[in-house]
Parts: structure tokens; C-alpha cells; sequence
């Protein structure tokens, strides 16, 4: 199987580069490269409103119940409409499944590594570094201002992916056992880790 037809999932820490890391490796690749990209297309398809699709991005259902509670008043509305936790991750997963079939790809996050778990081209990967790390990172980006507020944004996001992954799938988000390669952002060059994922596909036996 040729790199161009394998499909790149990647799940990440916040803050640990992961979205910069597909980005490069798609354009290394010659590969689309889909991240929030995914959610404009979930939008187009069913018609919900981006707005609210993005405030629930990778969040678990509780924190997105109580939104659409707040929005609309009405819970057991919530409970039937095509605005239910489920039908959102069901109409994410449809579109996840139709840029798959489409050709090779770098989706990053929504849980694609499980989502497309027998597809057979397949690849997952998964980018973590330690929390102090990646708050220096929330610093240099602008996203924070503190040591102390990079950190509670890190433990927040996480947790929300964590929260979304879990529920989701049934498996624990992060947990090696889950990806084909797992990778600390903090032990090489940035360019360097685009090159050793990018052996890593090659070589993977398919």
C-alpha cells in the first residue's frame, strides 16, 4: 500500500503540537489535512448551526448538554432532536468515514483512531509531552499569559478530550495501547518528529 492511500489519525495533549505536527506532515506527505476542517464539513452536510458544533467540539456530553439546555430551554427536546450527543458523533463519524474512502489523509482528533479502526490503511499516532512543556508552548503561542494559567488551560482541555474520548469509545484516551506510535514532542525537533512519524508510515506493515 502506498503512503498516499494510508490514513493518518492523531491524537495529542493540548498543547503538544499535535495540530502543527499533521499540518507539517500532510504537506510532507502531499496529503489533506482535516482537523476543524471536519466540523465546517459536519455543518454543511446536516445543516447544524457551526457555531454550536464548534463550543462542542471534543467536549463530552455533559458540558454540551447543559449548553443546549441553556440555548434552547428544553431538555427533552435535547433528548430527541438531531441535536443529541449521539446524532452529532454519528454525523461526525459519517463524514470521518466518507473523507477516509476518499484517499489518503491527516485527520487529527474525534477520536478517528477508533473510528476507522478496521480501515486498513490506517495509521494512528499519538503526541504527548509533559504538562511544564507544553504550558511553555501556551506561553510562546499567546494563548496564555502564566505559567500557572497555561497550566489550568492544559489540565481543562485534556480533561474535555479525556471526557469525550472515553464516552465515546469505551478505550482510554492516551493509553498506549490504543495507537500504533506514541511520541513525546518534548525529546526532538519539531522537523525531525514530521521525518520519524513519516519513516514510521513507510515502514509500518500494512
Amino acid at each position: 500500500m502506498n503512503k498516499t492511500d494510508k490514513i493518518i489519525v492523531i491524537g495529542r495533549q493540548y498543547g503538544g503540537t499535535g495540530r502543527k505536527t499533521g499540518r507539517a506532515l500532510a504537506e510532507k506527505l502531499g496529503l489533506p489535512y482535516y482537523d476543524k476542517e471536519i466540523i465546517n464539513k459536519v455543518s454543511a452536510k446536516y445543516g447544524y448551526d457551526p457555531d454550536i458544533l464548534h463550543r462542542a467540539d471534543e467536549k463530552k456530553p455533559s458540558p454540551f448538554r447543559s449548553m443546549l439546555l441553556g440555548k434552547y430551554g428544553v431538555m427533552d427536546m435535547y433528548a430527541t432532536s438531531p441535536l443529541s450527543r449521539e446524532s452529532l458523533y454519528e454525523a461526525q463519524t459519517n463524514v470521518i468515514r466518507q473523507i477516509s474512502s476518499e484517499g489518503g489523509c491527516v485527520i487529527v482528533g474525534r477520536t478517528a483512531d477508533y473510528i476507522l479502526r478496521e480501515h486498513p490503511g490506517m495509521v494512528s499516532i499519538f503526541i504527548h509531552a509533559p504538562q511544564e512543556w507544553r504550558a511553555q508552548n501556551l506561553i510562546k503561542r499567546g494563548e496564555a499569559d502564566t505559567i500557572q494559567d497555561a497550566l489550568a488551560k492544559i489540565k481543562k482541555a485534556d480533561s474535555e478530550r479525556e471526557g469525550y474520548y472515553n464516552y465515546f469509545t469505551g478505550k482510554k484516551w492516551g493509553s498506549a495501547d490504543n495507537y500504533h506510535l506514541s511520541i513525546d514532542a518534548s525529546l526532538v525537533d519539531p522537523e525531525e518528529m514530521v521525518d520519524i512519524i513519516a519513516r514510521f508510515i513507510e515502514k509500518k506493515k500494512i
